[in-house]
């Protein structure tokens, strides 16, 4: 099961790179804070979609709970991989704030999760600086696990990426 999960993200990532020449703003890395918190990279595919990538450690609750109702305060290993569309459209500024959706997985693995696997569904807003290549987000993300414990979850999380 741990090698066909690395199978998985390398093809993933194999396919994120050919499509990077029809990207809008090219590639960001940044930080995460919430759950997960840890690094965070957007791949943009074309003006208004992009790949998104979270690589992190889950230390709070995220409403998937073991037998006894807790983790004991113990993090664990968090890996999502998301597809997005952004809408432009939403907020007439001059502010370019994309309200963004998309879906996606996630791997946990770790404090009560053994190699768990979850569908997320990505809402959020973002900002996207003019002058400079930077990105600032906010995000709710609903999750349903469906390996053990299965059920539903629900994820957030704040950050920022530099564009390269």
């Amino acid at each position: 099961m741990k090698h066909s999960c690395y199978a998985v993200i390398a093809l993933c990532l194999f396919f994120a790179v050919q499509v990077s020449v029809a990207q809008e703003r090219g590639f960001g890395l940044g930080v995460i804070l919430g759950e997960p918190t840890g690094f965070s990279a957007k791949l943009w595919t074309s003006p208004v979609t992009a790949f998104d990538f979270g690589l992190g450690l889950s230390i709070g609750g995220d409403g998937f709970t073991k037998s006894n109702g807790t983790f004991g305060g113990q993090s664990r290993i968090h890996f999502h991989m998301d597809y997005l569309w952004h809408s432009f459209e939403a907020f007439k500024s001059d502010i370019r704030l994309p309200v963004y959706y998309g879906v996606g997985g996630r791997f946990n693995s770790g404090a009560g999760y053994n190699s768990t696997l979850a569908i997320r569904g990505v809402f959020g807003i973002a900002w996207l600086a003019r002058q400079a290549p930077v990105d600032m987000f906010i995000e709710l993300v609903p999750s349903l696990q469906f390996t053990s414990p299965a059920g539903f979850g629900m994820e957030a999380g704040i950050g920022a990426r530099y564009f390269f």
